[in-house]
């Protein structure tokens, strides 16, 4: 008679295979033309919506309801955690880099910018604090409809189905490295990359990714919903994809320190995770890390907690 153990990592492996399966179709695409932006972002959130349909697909396949996700919202303060965290290890990556030299403000980027959004006549302070406030909520909008297509895979579907059967620190660690991996043949064959050595860009962003899967992890477990790691997901992607980094320039060791293939959010998000570990171990105690079969706690359920 199959296990309840065998059970969850037959299901782990079928959303596996058929996340990588279904990023090929769209991330075939993107591969072909050698670059994230082809096909007006279609082909990447095709891509980044592959997790959510392998989760749905197991579920399926394993006679199980979708509903039994964690969609409920649940506690807010975890959703504004998700939001902001991104900005805590972000901003002073790129803060130290302006200040040393190690990196530049943007003079182009910030001109074209003020063209682009009608306010040439606007003094640069006034233009800048807009374009960040703007960006920071209605760029929201569209960076969630794709980070929560991962979200839906990897913190809806995989993280709860690994906490049954793995302690929290094997967790984050196997759902990290499973995430990192999905994204390595865009960032060895097409541009996501900083423009430095590949092997030093997919080491930091392994590096980085594992450690917020920490984060990430920590806040599914304890707030029993995807939505906090989906914000913290689509808000990391905002900040650095769309603010932070365009408003850099490089000076020649820049891309190896920020950006997602940089040592600056390696160690940022390294203190993230160490935090993340604490809190965890802080909350649950031994019982979270040894409990050795399928009706290991999760973090809310531990000691009674709701």
């Amino acid at each position: 008679m199959e296990t309840a153990n065998a059970r969850s990592w037959k299901k782990i492996g079928c959303f596996y295979a058929l996340t990588m399966l279904f990023n090929g179709v769209c991330g075939g695409f993107v591969l072909h033309a050698g670059k994230m932006s082809a096909g007006n972002l279609l082909y990447v959130t095709g891509a980044m919506w592959s997790p959510a349909l392998a989760a749905f697909a197991t579920k399926k396949i394993f006679g199980e309801s979708v509903r039994e996700l964690p969609w409920q919202w649940g506690d807010a303060r975890y959703a504004w955690l998700g939001y902001v965290i991104p900005i805590l290890y972000a901003v002073p990556v790129y803060a130290i880099v302006w200040l040393t030299g190690l990196g530049a403000f943007n003079t182009a980027f910030f001109q074209q910018t003020a063209v682009d959004f009608g306010w040439k006549n606007l003094p640069p302070g006034v233009t800048l604090t807009l374009f960040i406030l703007i960006t920071a909520t209605v760029g929201l909008i569209p960076k969630l409809s794709r980070a929560l297509g991962e979200e839906i895979g990897w913190r809806g579907f995989l993280v709860p189905e690994l906490a049954k059967v793995v302690p929290f620190p094997m967790v984050a660690l196997i759902s990290g490295l499973m995430w990192a991996v999905y994204h390595y043949p865009v960032l060895l064959f097409a541009d996501y990359n900083a423009g430095g050595p590949p092997w030093y860009g997919l080491t930091r962003f392994t590096l980085m990714v594992v450690a917020g899967s920490f984060i990430m992890t920590w806040l599914v477990l304890r707030a029993h919903s995807l939505w906090p790691a989906a914000l913290l997901h689509a808000t990391h992607n905002l900040f650095i994809q769309s603010i932070l980094t365009p408003l850099t320039r490089d000076t020649g060791p820049t891309k190896y320190i920020i950006d997602e293939f940089g040592v600056g959010l390696v160690v940022t998000t390294a203190v993230g995770a160490a935090i993340a570990y604490r809190a965890a171990w802080s909350l649950d105690g031994a019982a979270q890390h040894r409990t050795p079969n399928a009706q290991r706690p999760t973090l809310n359920e531990t000691n009674g907690r709701t």
